[in-house]
């Protein structure tokens, strides 16, 4: 049997994606339709190697007859849009931040929590988490599983693909202004600093804590994701890679756990490549992981300083795994066990 997809926001980086992993995965799909805003009507978008899709208007779009809605057009537009497409009858997986902290709409790591997908007959909506949180958690849970996680201490350095197109064109015209001799300020428009040659210890705004809303989706989506007892603090960075999310882990469990049974329990999850070899070489960077679909963990090592503690480097595409396509394998799941 075939679905009636739509992907809203099909223009943008993720909307991109989510065309490209929808076709190279033969996700059961009898049409799909590309929807943006007004600005993008009658644009066209690559669906697979051989189809092109024209965009049709979001405000105008009749969501009547569509089984999937597979959105990331913004929060403020998801807020608007998605309950609209709810009432029609489609399930909506949704990208954007608006509904993850919904307590009547699942938020789903399908290697995690795919049990939770069964909530969205609440709303007819489900919630893709935060980028930087997917690959957390799903490198974690199989050592919550191992040990008992009792706290994480974690520090991301992630991409600028994240704040979207317009901050990629950022790094690069900043990286080329750099050696053309041209002002950095001239090429500021997305970030607080310069990104070229840089790092910025702020995505999203601060909240009154001092935390910013990046840090705090990570403590309160690993919480509803994995398991509200965990407590995590997090540092999140932008620096200037195109894409790809790197995150420096720090876990103190429950229970004693050596390198080597976290090694073995990582290699045996689903969705994770343990690539750990203490050498030159012996680990996994953003740039290596850009364009692949498992979370790579390396550097798997004892932590001295606390009982029971081990530190990881864990990085995935932020665009594929951190959006797309954990947007795609709950769909997937949602078919295969629901629809």
């Amino acid at each position: 049997m075939g679905y009636k997809f739509a992907v809203v926001g099909a223009t943008g980086n993720v909307g991109r994606e989510i065309m490209n992993i929808l076709a190279e995965r033969e996700v059961p799909a009898a049409d799909v339709t590309a929807v943006a805003s007004s600005r993008s009507v009658g644009m066209e978008v690559s669906y697979g190697e051989d189809d092109v899709l024209k965009v049709h208007d979001l405000a105008a779009f009749d969501f009547e007859g569509t089984d999937i809605v597979l959105s990331s057009p913004g929060a403020k537009v998801s807020a608007e849009y998605a309950p609209r497409a709810a009432a029609a009858g489609a399930v909506i997986i949704d990208n954007t931040s608006h509904f993850r902290m919904d307590p009547e709409v699942p938020l789903v790591v399908p290697e995690v929590n795919p049990e939770a997908i069964g909530e969205f007959r609440n709303k007819n909506i489900i919630a893709n988490p935060n980028c930087s949180t997917i690959q957390l958690v799903v490198a974690l849970k199989p050592l919550h599983d191992l040990a008992g996680i009792r706290r994480v201490v974690v520090s991301t350095y992630q991409s600028v693909s994240g704040a979207g197109k317009s901050a990629m064109d950022e790094l690069f015209n900043q990286t080329k202004g750099i050696y053309m001799n041209e002002p950095e300020y001239k090429f500021q428009e997305n970030f607080t600093k310069p990104i070229a040659f840089n790092a910025i210890p702020q995505i999203d705004v601060f909240m009154e804590d001092g935390f910013t809303k990046e840090e705090w989706k990570m403590m309160v989506e690993t919480k509803k994701i994995l398991d509200p007892e965990i407590r995590l603090t997090a540092t999140c960075v932008r620096v200037p890679v195109f894409v790809g999310h790197a995150e420096a882990v720090n876990i103190e469990f429950e229970r004693p756990i050596s390198t080597e049974e976290a090694r073995d329990a990582l290699r045996e999850a689903e969705g994770v490549v343990v690539v750990d070899h203490r050498a030159e070489e012996g680990y996994v960077t953003p740039a290596e992981c850009a364009g692949e679909d498992p979370v790579y963990v390396s550097r798997i090592r004892d932590d001295m300083t606390i009982e029971n503690g081990l530190s990881l480097w864990v990085v995935a595409d932020n665009l594929r795994k951190g959006a797309a396509l954990n947007t795609v394998q709950i769909a997937e799941a949602l078919i295969r066990d629901y629809l």
